[in-house]
């Protein structure tokens, strides 16, 4: 008899399905990069240059000048780590100064940053412990783990369906006689489908039953609106009781942050246990963000993305490959696990980074190829990816 774990079972359980994933080493997080030929060795060794289609640095900022000197000033003035828990000696002005930014961005009494995106979500979720919390069926993973860890029972609508939600909403207030308190989260753009939640139509359908909003705007923060994201440019800062986004995408850095009225923040940073755990953001990161959101709110290159979103859809979608969404992000389907790991093997041969996802991140049979395009990448990126994905498409039969 044995109670321990056959973890090398599990891995080829995972190899069997197509499903195990790998680490690679990259050279840098720029639009080009070269990837480490032996991921072990030491130090390693670098193929060729690919063009990278698979980040979520969307405006290229993580490797600006400007966005580095800003790391650079936060560590030489204030220190490389926060050193402790925000409550005890991990805030700083880098912090407070980035938290006044935010709120002023997403248009918000305060802002309140945490470690990571994953831990706001986690840490808010937790500390609101509503009786029920009405999710999105396609809702981040930080979301849904967020509603597991608290005791509040989980209530999934249809994606993207203000009418499945009312509907649910309406069942459950006739099966209670009892005051409940209620949380829509929602997704703002969704990073698989690359499509925009119906915030406003949300919002009316909570209004009905007297319910909060909680919106993740991690994909969309910096990238709509005046870089307020999706609650900003719908004018509904006043109807969505909690914003939530990352500070590692559109904003180059790391860390995620809330944004909300005085009460929801002075409650979060005594009650949300992923906050007042946790060392506080390092301050190199904090300023980077600060910066980049800066950037992101004063110059034009959402619009330079946008431009190399359309011309990369209209590309993929003449040669025939089905494309998803309507934002940044361009889910191209496959469909097969096997094809979409194929695809995105031979793409890479052929000097063109984009992942295959596979479940279960995505419904089993809607594989695909996620493109996430950068504001700097050039009309020469471009064409090398379309060029690419013309020839792989054809290579694997999936054209």
């Amino acid at each position: 008899m044995t109670h321990g774990f056959d973890l090398n079972d599990r891995l080829e359980q995972r190899d069997a399905q197509n499903l195990r994933r790998h680490l690679e080493v990259a050279e840098s997080v720029s639009e080009r990069t070269r990837f480490a030929d032996d991921p072990k060795g030491e130090p390693p060794t670098f193929g060729d240059e690919a063009v990278v289609f698979a980040s979520n640095n969307y405006l290229g900022l993580a490797d600006d000048s400007r966005v580095q000197r800003a790391a650079e000033l936060g560590a030489r003035t204030v220190g490389t780590g926060a050193g402790a828990s925000r409550l005890v000696t991990g805030d700083t002005q880098v912090h407070r100064g980035l938290e006044r930014d935010l709120a002023a961005c997403k248009g918000t009494e305060r802002g309140l940053v945490f470690s990571s995106g994953y831990a706001a979500n986690i840490g808010t979720i937790d500390a609101l412990a509503p009786e029920v919390v009405f999710s999105d069926e396609l809702n981040h993973a930080s979301i849904i783990d967020g509603c597991r860890v608290g005791a509040s029972e989980t209530v999934v609508y249809d994606h993207c369906d203000p009418d499945d939600l009312r509907a649910k909403m309406d069942t459950r207030a006739a099966d209670t006689a009892e005051d409940e308190q209620w949380l829509v989260v929602t997704d703002s753009v969704f990073s698989m489908d690359g499509d925009v939640a119906p915030l406003s139509a949300i919002c009316n359908a909570a209004d009905e039953f007297g319910a909060w909003v909680m919106v993740d705007e991690a994909h969309a923060t910096g990238l709509f609106g005046d870089g307020g994201g999706v609650v900003q440019r719908e004018g509904l800062s006043d109807r969505v009781d909690v914003q939530l986004g990352t500070l590692s995408k559109a904003l180059a850095s790391q860390g995620g942050y809330i944004a909300g009225d005085e009460a929801l923040i002075e409650y979060l940073l005594n009650a949300a246990r992923s906050f007042v755990f946790s060392t506080g953001l390092s301050p190199p990161n904090a300023a980077a963000a600060r910066e980049a959101l800066r950037i992101a709110r004063e110059t034009d290159r959402t619009s330079e993305l946008w431009d190399t979103v359309a011309t990369l859809r209209d590309g993929l979608e003449t040669m025939g490959y089905e494309v998803l969404g309507e934002t940044h992000i361009l889910p191209v389907i496959v469909g097969d696990r096997g094809d979409a790991l194929e695809l995105a093997e031979r793409l890479r041969e052929h000097g063109v980074v984009a992942p295959a996802i596979r479940p279960p991140t995505v419904p089993e049979g809607t594989s695909r190829i996620r493109v996430a395009p950068m504001a700097t990448h050039t009309a020469d990126d471009i064409a090398q990816c379309l060029d690419a994905f013309r020839i792989a498409g054809t290579e694997v039969g999936v054209l």
